[in-house]
């Protein structure tokens, strides 16, 4: 059962949505739902901003800022074209996208989830959950905090996924034909650092190099659906949507 308040909230976010669209809304669909979503719960191109606790915590005014102006160093961009009016008006729609969250009934088991990201699903070799994995990928910590089972399978089974920003992979060969393939962590004109699946670094000149090729997919395997049974996979994506969660989270599981 939800509480009265958490149905208010469902019934404020619903109630946005049948109507008309609010100034809010519309400034959120025509420069934020690109990439987070039109709910906000992120997408392969940017992060969720409705369930992650860093940017619930931030003040109108860091929000505000964050819109105008951009955060440097990311794919974050500026809106400085967004009046004041629009971007408190966009920062109030945030607020109810954030209230949108109810409790959620997980499709399998966290705990099998948990030992499955650590073992068969080889998960942790690229991914960290709360300081324990690889950083070959995104911390997936907070990742599923907020995002239905559909969309987390979904991006799991992905075959053509779209490579995130900061996590392009190359495969180098060097002279004497050794070849290295990993995540381009730091590069400049004359040379490359690569960071392979093992997690160890390795900096090469680039005029020691036979050949360095960029590579347009992501290191992530593509046969998760061949790997891994369906209940396999609901019991980890079980375990995403409770790592990290807030307790509005319902962590109840169905029969298999």
């Amino acid at each position: 059962m939800l509480s009265s308040q958490a149905q208010q909230d469902e019934a404020l976010v619903e109630d946005d949505f049948k109507a008309s669209p609010t100034p809010g809304q519309r400034a959120f669909t025509a420069s934020c739902a690109g990439c987070h979503g039109l709910d906000g719960r992120g997408s392969e191109k940017a992060p969720n901003i409705v369930g992650n606790a860093k940017v619930q915590h931030l003040s109108d005014d860091q929000m505000s800022s964050i819109i105008s102006k951009g955060v440097p160093g990311t794919g974050m961009p500026g809106f400085p074209s967004l009046s004041a009016v629009q971007v408190r008006s966009l920062v109030g729609y945030l607020h109810v996208l954030q209230g949108k969250l109810g409790a959620r009934a997980l499709p399998g088991d966290a705990g099998r989830g948990k030992k499955m990201f650590f073992s068969k699903g080889e998960c942790s070799n690229c991914h960290t959950v709360s300081g324990e994995g690889g950083f070959l990928g995104p911390d997936l910590s907070s990742y599923g905090s907020a995002m239905s089972a559909e969309a987390i399978l979904k991006a799991i089974l992905n075959t053509s996924r779209i490579v995130q920003s900061g996590y392009r992979s190359a495969t180098v060969t060097t002279r004497d034909g050794n070849r290295v393939e990993g995540v381009v962590r730091n590069e400049d004109n004359f040379s490359v650092q690569l960071q392979a699946t093992d997690g160890s670094f390795h900096f090469f000149q680039k005029s020691d190099l036979q050949n360095l090729e960029y590579l347009d997919r992501s290191l992530m395997p593509t046969n998760y659906g061949e790997r891994l049974s369906r209940s396999e996979l609901n019991d980890l994506a079980s375990y995403l949507m409770s790592t990290g969660s807030s307790s509005k989270t319902a962590r109840t599981s169905k029969e298999h």
